[in-house]
């Protein structure tokens, strides 16, 4: 079977509307209900919203190339970008710095058009000092470029892109298609997600980098987003893709065997929807936090400040086991006597709920103060 690109409607996509309707509502209207939310978050809430929402998508869009970053730096380099520096907030890695710009970059200029001159200053961003590709530019190498797995020799080809000649033609054909969708665009799509949806496959299936094709993919389809809905979307994308990757590759590569694309739309509507879920849980824990903190701030000493704060870096999923006194004495560096002292007296305080008994004590944030 010939890919996408081999076919005579290549870039004219089809779908059923039928089909997608009921998700297309969804969306809609928790689209409304973010914003809301989001509007009536305190200015430092929502600070600490979006920049949890950028390096959870920043993580986890390299996670998905097998990239693991650490959360520090990408956070230090998020914090830089959003004009939120603060002192001893080093970046040691280049990839951490590469991706946090990206990140800020692509939520800053949301609204603006895209351009070849922005695609390779993107690309530019993720390779940061690196070498050992073309970085900046076009593929141009002349053996094909195939998406493959398997051992040497026993190798399975997913999914061949087009000749490194023809790139440049399609890229051309594929930015004056996002641009003319746009809002303010020629041919517009009613739609947000339909038309981030269509733009991420797109993309990936011109794949026109030597590498990064997937992380530019999803920036592609945040930017379609925002645009369609006329501000930038508190989304990670990325968080719910790599949730379960193997569905996110099997379902794309179905896709681009065809150009009637509604399984595939289906499929990353979907992404959409779980990414609001997944906001409106962040929000509420952000709100949590903040009221927390204004209840207990002045009636904690500083190392149990300290263990608060490693319980809350976890985020919505949650400080995993609970903290306990071993937990907590290697944290803060205390005696046994010390961190059982200072967890009491955080359960006394209402700080904490404890949990279990003997051996299998351990103690969970309370939040519903």
């Amino acid at each position: 079977m010939k890919y996408n690109w081999q076919q005579s409607d290549w870039g004219k996509f089809t779908f059923s509307m039928k089909e997608i309707e009921d998700i297309l509502y969804t969306f809609v209207e928790k689209a409304g209900h973010l914003k809301g939310l989001l509007k009536a978050m305190p200015k430092t809430s929502q600070e600490e919203a979006l920049i949890e929402i950028l390096v959870s998508e920043a993580i986890k869009t390299s996670e998905i190339e097998n990239e693991y970053l650490s959360r520090e730096d990408v956070t230090s380099s998020i914090r830089q970008n959003l004009g939120l520096y603060a002192p001893n907030q080093y970046v040691k890695d280049d990839r951490a710095k590469g991706v946090g710009k990206l990140m800020t970059e692509v939520r800053r200029t949301y609204d603006q058009p895209l351009s070849e001159k922005t695609l390779k200053e993107w690309h530019r961003f993720l390779f940061l000092n690196r070498t050992n590709i073309s970085v900046g530019d076009w593929r141009k190498h002349k053996e094909p470029m195939q998406v493959v797995s398997g051992a040497i020799g026993k190798e399975k080809i997913h999914f061949e892109a087009p000749p490194s000649a023809e790139v440049s033609k399609n890229m051309t054909v594929f930015i004056k298609w996002f641009n003319d969708t746009a809002p303010n665009g020629k041919q517009p799509i009613k739609y947000p997600p339909i038309r981030a949806a269509i733009a991420h496959l797109y993309f990936e299936s011109i794949h026109p980098f030597e590498d990064g094709n997937g992380r530019i993919g999803r920036a592609i389809a945040d930017k379609a987003l925002s645009q369609s809905t006329g501000y930038p979307l508190l989304l990670s994308l990325s968080a719910t893709i790599e949730s379960n990757k193997k569905d996110y590759y099997s379902t794309l590569e179905n896709a681009q065997r065809n150009n009637e694309i509604t399984p595939w739309l289906i499929y990353f509507l979907q992404v959409i929807i779980d990414a609001q879920v997944k906001a409106e849980s962040l929000i509420d824990f952000t709100l949590k936090k903040a009221q927390f903190f204004d209840s207990y701030r002045n009636k904690i000493n500083e190392r149990q400040l300290k263990s608060i704060n490693r319980m809350f870096q976890e985020g919505t999923k949650g400080f995993e086991g609970g903290m306990t006194a071993k937990k907590y004495m290697r944290i803060t560096q205390t005696s046994k006597a010390t961190a059982t002292r200072d967890l009491k007296a955080l359960e006394e305080l209402g700080a904490l709920i404890v949990q279990g008994s003997g051996r299998s004590t351990h103690y969970d944030l309370n939040l519903e103060n």
